[in-house]
């Protein structure tokens, strides 16, 4: 086992918390991955990390290396890939994390034909609601919508997702569509909550002068992932504000009508996040330059003054 691949061990370790975690997910054994990290403090001279029974933690001598061994593993691979010609260069594994309604609806219909000109290339697509830890979970990139603060991580705006307001058509026939702000009083709301107990925030609209206010309404159901928030409309138990891309197919097809149209939410920003390093892998730059094309035909541009704030 050479250095740069004790360097590539020592940096899955740290970043899962765990020889145990670090063993799997680089398909080696558990005592393999412990001597090369000893080996390396070994050759270091230095302490990376401290163990317990329960998991591992950086030392502020390890901190100072994995900073370090990022940058140093990223100028390796670009150099190995200096001289190869570009269409076959993307090799190994880039792990994407992203909602589960973008995963299917947007990225997995085209990521077959991004594959097949790629085949050295395999991607770990983790697909849901729950916010993972980019860095401590061992994503190269994930793309969140909403607003994002996270200075661990460096953000790549993609654009503004528009937001519809809609229901479906037996809630509509039920209680009639809206025309006006005024007519909301008979209507419910699908409620979004990021954690149970916060209160809701309401139907959000346009003021005449610039800005979002929010409308307060009653709704018998309060959901937490957008899978669910989407799937209460359709079941007909309200109506629901959500990013256009993320209910086209059902917008088409006439199983979610849009109503309320000049009274749409203000647009959500799209970004793709990734750990701080000053040099990507080429295969992550790749991935991420395709996840950019794939999503732009669904997104606003993004306002320079926005884009400057992140």
């Amino acid at each position: 086992m050479d250095q740069l691949d004790q360097y590539r061990i020592f940096l899955r370790v740290a970043e899962l918390g765990g020889f145990s975690r670090a063993a799997a997910a680089l398909g080696l054994p558990k005592a393999s991955v412990s001597t090369a990290v000893r080996r390396l403090e070994a050759a270091l001279g230095a302490q990376l990390l401290h163990r317990t029974t329960r998991r591992v933690q950086l030392t502020r001598e390890g901190a100072l290396f994995l900073e370090r061994c990022r940058d140093l593993l990223g100028e390796a691979e670009e150099l190995q890939a200096l001289f190869r010609e570009e269409p076959a260069l993307l090799r190994g594994r880039v792990r994407v994390g992203m909602s589960g309604s973008m995963a299917a609806r947007l990225v997995m219909p085209r990521l077959g034909a991004f594959l097949q000109a790629h085949p050295g290339l395999e991607i770990e697509l983790g697909a849901g609601e729950r916010r993972v830890d980019v860095v401590r979970e061992g994503y190269d990139c994930v793309v969140r919508t909403g607003a994002v603060v996270d200075p661990s991580l460096v953000a790549r705006p993609l654009g503004l997702a528009p937001v519809v307001n809609c229901a479906s058509p037996d809630y509509l026939r039920r209680h009639g569509t809206p025309r006006a702000l005024d007519e909301l009083a008979g209507h419910r709301l699908v409620h979004f909550a990021g954690s149970f107990g916060q209160r809701p925030t309401g139907f959000e609209y346009p003021l005449p002068g610039g800005g979002y206010a929010s409308l307060e309404m009653a709704g018998a159901v309060t959901v937490d992932g957008g899978e669910a928030y989407t799937g209460a409309a359709l079941a007909g138990l309200g109506l629901i504000q959500v990013p256009r891309l993320g209910v086209a197919a059902a917008l088409a097809d006439g199983r979610l009508v849009e109503v309320l149209p000049q009274l749409a939410p203000e647009p959500m920003p799209v970004t793709l996040l990734y750990p701080q390093q000053r040099h990507l892998p080429r295969r992550v730059r790749e991935v991420m330059d395709w996840l950019a094309q794939v999503l732009a035909p669904h997104l606003s541009p993004w306002p320079s003054a926005v884009g400057s704030s992140l």
